[in-house]
């Protein structure tokens, strides 16, 4: 079907659409000099199509919307959630006002146990009096951030995006086709922000090219009310061949029941190996508990080759916005998110003005790439000193017995930026480092690299 021959409501103005309006609440748009490339949009606004309704998508829909841009935000399912370990970092909760009533557990214990069972307690001492992980669950957060969206004036379209039609010049407008209730429809937008996903359509549709995807994979168990209170405050991380062959497997606690699981890229083919590593593991731990879901997604990781191509933008796990090390997806997808929305409105003036390609860059993906870089690639850098072998793994367990090490990875971890330390004290970790990798037999090219991270 034409584009020509479908009901474009590009050509409908604002006021004739049946969409809320709100007014900004928090973003306020920064004066740009706009060329005659980028017509101004009379007798409306413009348009954006968010497509996924996670942590990503919703809070790009919230900063559109709240911007002035007329949104409309897809999600298939609103009743389901990406299976996940529901940890987020402690800046979240003001940067994103998520309410407290959400939070099932504040953390303020962690053990890390190594493939010979040597534990470490980590945070104990290292935890400041206010500080703790907020762990909630998915299918609550994502519903909360949607519903908060739609406040702001965001469209919720729950609805199956199945093609999209790619405009033949830079003012023609992204065809949506989608289906609801098995009737399809279409839309057309000025604007697309695919969130949706480790195996974005969005992506695939703009040719954004592949990425390593690993395999999360973790059961729900309901447990005894004296097993639970084992978990009341306490997340517990494992290590080994036998719970993952490059990352590591967890006990989660969640508002009623924790959540077991472990991931693996390499791999793949044998997680449901892995996860009866780590109930092993746990077996006296989880005894008598009840399994109540179970859950497996991919997770990528890393960026995809592409993230921006014409005027579509790929946030979240579509992007590839997942670090190493930790697995950690949910603050960079609501960031991702946000500031992609912001730089939209910024970009556009508040709605006023078409945009392009390059604003998309230059607002979005450079700012982006300024504030996180240096975090993804120091993370990957840990995994491939650190996950590699068994040797490995008892050598990070050492070192993480370090208060001066718990301390400022909980600086990096709760408030998202890389911590500066005590120049001596990290000279005295590196050492140490390098003591506990030489009594496992492994110093070698990436402990090299690592050593340049620290002082370059």
């Amino acid at each position: 079907m034409a584009a020509s021959q479908l009901q474009n409501p590009l050509k409908t103005p604002s006021s004739q659409l049946s969409i809320k309006k709100h007014k900004p609440c928090f973003l306020k748009p920064r004066r740009l000099t706009v060329s005659a490339a980028h017509p101004h949009l009379n007798g409306r606004k413009l348009r954006v199509a968010v497509i996924g309704g996670g942590p990503a998508g919703s809070s790009a829909a919230e900063a559109l919307a709240s911007g002035g841009i007329e949104t409309f935000l897809f999600e298939r399912s609103p009743s389901t959630a990406k299976p996940c370990g529901g940890a987020i970092p402690l800046c979240m909760v003001d940067e994103f006002s998520i309410p407290h009533h959400l939070i099932d557990r504040h953390v303020t214990k962690m053990k890390i146990i190594s493939p010979s069972n040597l534990t470490v307690d980590f945070g104990s001492k290292s935890l400041r009096a206010h500080e703790s992980i907020p762990m909630l669950r998915r299918e609550v957060l994502d519903a909360f951030l949607r519903n908060r969206a739609e406040s702001a004036g965001a469209q919720l379209i729950p609805s199956l995006v199945t093609h999209l039609e790619i405009p033949s010049s830079s003012l023609s407008p992204y065809i949506i086709h989608h289906t609801v209730n098995n009737s399809r429809k279409t839309l057309a937008v000025d604007v697309i922000v695919g969130a949706d996903g480790a195996n974005s359509k969005v992506a695939k549709f703009i040719k954004a090219g592949n990425y390593t995807c690993a395999i999360a994979f973790q059961e729900r168990i309901r447990l005894p009310d004296e097993k639970m209170e084992y978990y009341q405050n306490l997340a517990e991380m494992y290590v080994g061949n036998d719970v993952s062959p490059d990352f590591y497997a967890w006990v989660f606690p969640k508002c009623d029941h924790v959540a077991v699981g472990t991931g693996t890229v390499c791999g793949k083919q044998d997680i449901k190996m892995y996860q009866q590593g780590i109930k092993q593991r746990v077996k006296n731990k989880i005894k008598g508990g009840k399994v109540i879901k179970v859950e497996a997604h991919p997770i990528p990781e890393h960026p995809r080759p592409v993230r921006v191509r014409g005027r579509v933008a790929l946030v979240g796990d579509a992007a590839g916005y997942v670090t190493k090390c930790s697995g950690e997806g949910i603050y960079f997808a609501a960031k991702s998110g946000r500031m992609c929305g912001e730089g939209i409105v910024r970009a556009s003036e508040g709605g006023e003005w078409m945009i392009s390609d390059d604003d998309l860059k230059r607002e979005y993906l450079m700012e982006w790439d300024k504030k996180y870089v240096s975090t993804f690639r120091f993370l990957d850098l840990l995994q491939r000193v650190f996950y590699g072998s068994n040797e490995a793994r008892e050598a990070l367990v050492e070192v993480c017995g370090s208060e001066y090490v718990q301390r400022m990875t909980f600086d990096s971890y709760l408030y998202k930026k890389l911590a500066k330390g005590d120049r001596w004290e990290d000279l005295k970790m590196v050492f140490a480092t390098f003591g506990s990798l030489m009594r496992c037999k492994i110093v070698g090219r990436d402990m090299a690299a690592f050593n340049l991270q620290l002082f370059p």
